[in-house]
């Protein structure tokens, strides 16, 4: 299905973007795994994609910076040739309600989260137009969908990718490039697993399939926007989240 295209996916070395990175693989893409802080783990998921037969390479750089995102793809697309698929899941939380909330740790998730979206979109988007083909997905959350006591610093990043991938559709649509957005909702990661019994119960309360999602689930949403299959689809939000969002 993605045989001989190139992707490249950011916080890559964990959770939802390592499943991500290793389902595109599956499908026969080589894979970037770029990574910020998690070398080990990155190292982990390049070791298993070549084990597939593909091609990897795991990239160090924080999305929140403008200058090592340019340097990273223009480093990735001098090494592989070209980048057809670009997924934008790097993310970080740091929540607190708005009243205990430092402006520091609502800048933080801002930039990693939405900023970085940009940043990697904008050192894309002339290699996108020359080579008049590409596929971006960007991970938002339902808490960008639906806002969440608080998360305001989070649900606001989420939302912001939202608009961001809406705006970015318009503008690259008639060059053959498609920019859509996945939307999880509870899934089984380490982030959730750290939270308490008293709110995972409540968050599997507000879910109709009355489970948690899995790192797969939101992999094969990203591996269908990233296929041939969804080439008529672009500037959508995809809600992966067992009807939340409803």
């Amino acid at each position: 299905m993605l045989t001989g295209k190139v992707a490249l996916v950011t916080g890559a070395g964990r959770g939802i973007g390592r499943e991500i990175a290793l389902t595109l693989a599956e499908y026969g893409a080589d894979v970037i795994v770029n990574y910020n802080g998690s070398k080990e783990k990155a190292e982990e998921v390049v070791a298993q994609i070549k084990a597939m037969g593909r091609r990897a390479e795991a990239v160090q750089c924080s999305v929140a910076d403008y200058e090592s995102c340019g340097k990273m793809i223009t480093d990735m697309l001098e090494m592989f040739g070209h980048i057809d698929i670009l997924v934008n899941n790097a993310g970080i939380t740091k929540d607190n309600l708005v009243i205990k909330m430092t402006e520091e740790d609502f800048d933080a998730v801002i930039d990693t989260n939405l900023k970085g979206t940009f940043n990697t979109m904008k050192h894309m988007y002339r290699p996108f137009i020359k080579q008049k083909a590409g596929r971006i997905i960007n991970l938002s959350s339902v808490s960008g969908v639906l806002g969440n006591a608080g998360q305001a610093n989070y649900s606001a990043s989420k939302a912001g990718v939202i608009g961001l991938t809406k705006s970015m559709a318009r503008e690259l649509a008639s060059r053959n490039i498609t920019v859509n957005a996945v939307a999880p909702g509870f899934i089984d990661t380490d982030m959730t697993q750290a939270m308490t019994d008293t709110a995972k119960e409540a968050t599997l309360a507000q879910i109709p399939l009355k489970r948690v999602g899995t790192p797969r689930d939101i992999a094969e949403t990203v591996a269908f926007l990233a296929s041939d299959k969804a080439s008529y689809i672009t500037g959508q939000v995809i809600s992966v989240d067992g009807g939340m969002a409803m």
